[in-house]
Order: C-alpha cells, then structure tokens, then sequence
C-alpha cells in the first residue's frame, strides 16, 4: 500500500511497496521529477538521509541509495558533513512549472511523408485465439510440414566451421552460390534466362520494392498500380517519393488502355501478372505485350511481383512476364518467406542485365549486405532438390484444401457467399451474392465474423475507391487444417444465419 510521506508530503511522494518498481527506484523518480519540474530549486538543501527515511518508513541505504543514484547523474551534490543539495547546473533541467516528457507530451514533428507510412493499411490480419477457431485469413502458409530437421541439419553443417567468406560476407548481391541455384531455378520454373550476377538477395518484396524506386524514381514521378492491390507495395512507393496512379484490375488484369489515358509518362507500373493480389487474375497475353509495348516507348520499367506463382494446382506454373520481355525493362521479385517460412525473411529481385551493377551498389548503400546466416542453407536447400520437394507436397496440401473449402461453402453458404475455383494461390474470394449482405458491407460482414471466432478478411480494404457489388471476403485457407475447414465455414453461416 502507497505510505504517506511526511517531510516529504510537500514533495508529494508517496511509495507503494506492492509496485513492480524498487522503493530505491521510485523515491529516485520522484525526487528527479520534484528538482525537473522546480519544486525543489538548485541549491535547495534536502532532508537528512536518516530523516527522509524516517519519515517515508523505509531504510537509510534506500534513500542513500536513491541520492547517489541522483548525484551520479548530476542531479544532487553531495557535500560530507554538510548536506546533500540540489545542484545548481542541472543536466537536463526544465522550465519552472514545465510538465514532464510523457504519454501527454505534444506529438513530435515528423517528415511529411511520414504520414504516408503511418496511415498505410495493414492488410495482414492477425488471427485471434488461432489455436482455437478456424482462421482464414490470407496470406498465411503451413509451416508444420516444412522439414525442419534437415534445415537446422543444413545451418549446423554451415556454421559448425564456416568459411571466411561467409563469417565476412561483403558481397551486397548476397551468397553467390545461393544466387546461382536460383537463377537456376527460375530458368527451370518460371523460363526466366537470368545470370547469378542479376540476381540480388533481399529480405522480402518491400525491400525490392524500395530498392527499385530509389534507383529508378525521381521525387513525384508517377506509378501505376493495381486497384485493388497489395497495399505494401504503394505505401513503399508513395514513402519513396512516387505518386501512385491506382489502374483498374479486370478479367485480364491491369488495364493497360486506363493507364495510358491516366499517366501515359508514368515511370514504373507494378504488376503481378501470374496471379493478381487479391483477385487472384491472370494477365492475358494481350496484356502483357500491351504493357511491354508501353514500356518499351514510355522508356519506363515494369516491377514484376510473383506472388505465389508456384503454387498452381493446374498444368504447369505459368512462363513469367519477365520471359517476355525484350527491351530490359523488367524487374523480377519474388519470396522464399511464402515457400518456406514467413520469418526467413529472405526474397530476391533479378534486375535487367544493364542494372544489374547498380541495384548492386543501391544495396550497399542502403545496408552494406543481405544477413549470411541463412544463405548457405538455402543454396543447399535449392541445389539438394529439397526446395522442389517441398513445393511439391504444399502444392497438394493446398490443392486439398482449397477443395475442401469449396465443398464446405457449397453446404453451408446457400449460395449467399460464392466462392469459385482458382487455379492457384493461397486464397479464395468469396463474392456477397445476397444483396441484404451487400447493403451491409463486406468490412461489417467480416466483423460479425470475428465475433464468433473466425478470421477472414474484407475484399474492400484492398481497394482505395470500392466499387458497387465488388465487395467480398477473403478466404485463406493454406494455414487451416484440414478438420477445422468445414467447423470454420458453419460457424460463419451461424453468424450470418445464412
């Protein structure tokens, strides 16, 4: 319980033994603040040591202990014989009546771009109680099947006596065998003809996507990108000095006609051509040589994000934009964090074979060089074929889910949320086809979801000016296992009465 003080009352202190804090630590506080905010002045002498702590009920060494603590930092002059007093030119001092530095202190002024950063949408639900109710929300993968033993096999074998090269690191391109499996791979996988010396290592797409504006942007040069779209990737390039020009999405993908008509000088349209984020489109081959072709005559660049690609559940994955591209104006990004794990963390961008140098010397300005101690691990991995190995089992996993989750919305919705097929991807978008839940919107929808313990995500928040009937949900159903589908999609029906 909080004691009283008694010479110390006009201090106001009061200490309170059931607190967290030391008794030390809080009389130490307390007399800062007294000497900061003015109540006690320089040069002002304090009561005795063994007075104080008469008074407050506590020991001698607890208040000795807090005076030193106090003079050590320039607060207190303790003189021997004397007294202790405040000292007369303090460290930090205040104003008189000034009020501390606190919760209640005035915001601190920030660049005016800051605020691009700060109101930027976070897309990435956080699931609830996720050991407990289903959650669908997108971008998750299963990370249970990943063959943890062999990794943490393949990190000891690295680091048991690693190389110089590798405890040195100091290339800003990144491991150099691990670049070389995969431009290996994406000549294999994605058709894409890359040299290692094209390949830069980064932590994931955000980090290609900055890159990529430093370099190749100048403040206020105009962007397109999709509506609706990924978030991260405009407020990366809003944050970078870019104005986005937000292009429609349609059954073909980017509108390229919409773009012209909007920012025909643009400098830089981002896509995601193989499996568009979150409408999970296909860009037509129209398209892709509509966009090359502006490219091409605009003298811009196309970032090319490849999200998810390699979990397609038909035919063979689909030949990359890039593949196509003629002129070196494509940029490539893509993740090992969907692949493998999310806290890996790692992600790579091929740059045309004439940037290649410079994205090179972007990076080691920016951070010197990617973190080595996963790299050679993963060289591995990829060389091994345990990273196709791996792919290949997901690309099951999820296949059977996605099933799953159709059949259980065709039981349970009554036809009031539709969900179709997709090709690939880690999600499902389910379109509100009753028009008493279109009245209510799809970000309400997903909130009485919430309440009754489910995850899913509103189609809306990815979109800057929602459309009339575009509203939907999100299902991601790579994370939820198999039993917990059909338990997830009844209690989404109960919540709806659907």
């Amino acid at each position: 319980m909080p004691r009283p003080a008694g010479i110390g009352s006009l201090l106001d202190i009061a200490l309170d033994e059931d607190a967290a804090a030391p008794l030390f630590h809080q009389l130490y506080a307390q007399l800062r603040q007294a000497i900061l905010g003015g109540r006690l002045r320089p040069g002002e002498k304090l009561p005795a040591s063994r007075a104080l702590a008469g008074e407050l009920g506590i020991s001698r060494n607890t208040v000795l202990g807090a005076f030193e603590q106090l003079a050590s930092e320039g607060y207190l002059i303790m003189r021997g014989g004397s007294g202790t007093y405040v000292a007369g030119d303090l460290p930090d001092r205040t104003p008189e009546g000034a009020r501390p530095i606190g919760r209640a202190a005035a915001a601190p002024q920030m660049a005016r771009r800051s605020t691009i950063l700060l109101r930027a949408p976070r897309t990435r639900v956080e699931p609830a109680r996720a050991s407990l109710a289903p959650c669908f929300a997108p971008g998750w993968i299963d990370s249970g099947d990943f063959p943890f033993a062999l990794w943490s096999r393949l990190l000891a074998k690295t680091w048991r006596q690693p190389m110089r090269a590798i405890v040195n690191g100091g290339d800003p391109g990144g491991y150099p065998p691990l670049r070389a499996a995969i431009a290996d791979y994406l000549r294999q996988a994605r058709g894409i003809d890359c040299a290692p010396d094209d390949v830069l290592i980064v932590s994931g797409i955000r980090q290609a996507v900055d890159l990529t504006c430093r370099l190749l942007l100048d403040p206020q040069d105009k962007v397109w990108v999709e509506r609706p779209g990924f978030p991260g990737i405009g407020a990366a390039i809003a944050a970078s000095g870019g104005r986005l020009v937000h292009v429609a999405v349609d059954e073909e993908g980017l509108d390229v006609t919409e773009g012209l008509r909007r920012a025909p000088r643009a400098r830089l349209a981002c896509v995601a051509p193989s499996h568009q984020y979150p409408l999970g489109i296909v860009m037509s081959l129209q398209r892709r040589l509509a966009l090359l072709a502006w490219a091409r005559k605009a003298k811009a660049w196309v970032l090319e994000d490849d999200y998810d690609s390699e979990f397609r559940y038909t035919g063979r994955p689909l030949a990359a934009l890039r593949s196509l591209d003629e002129d070196g104006r494509v940029i490539y990004v893509g993740t090992l964090s969907k692949l493998l794990f999310p806290s890996l963390r790692i992600g790579y961008l091929v740059a045309p074979p004439a940037l290649a140098a410079a994205f090179r010397s972007a990076r080691a300005v920016v951070d010197d060089q990617p973190a080595m101690a996963t790299q050679p691990a993963l060289a591995e991995f990829f060389a091994s074929g345990h990273l196709a190995a791996h792919v290949r089992r997901m690309r099951q996993t999820y296949a059977r889910r996605q099933q799953l989750l159709l059949q259980a919305a065709e039981r349970h919705f009554n036809g009031r949320i539709v969900l179709k097929p997709d090709t690939a991807g880690l999600h499902l978008v389910g379109r509100l086809a009753d028009p008493a839940l279109r009245r209510q919107g799809d970000a309400r929808i997903a909130e009485k979801i919430a309440a009754a313990g489910v995850t899913v995500s509103p189609l809306s928040a990815y979109d800057v000016t929602p459309k009339a009937g575009q509203d939907g949900l999100m299902f991601g159903y790579a994370a939820v296992p198999d039993a917990r589908i059909e338990p997830g999609a009844k209690a989404i029906a109960a919540a709806l009465r659907l």
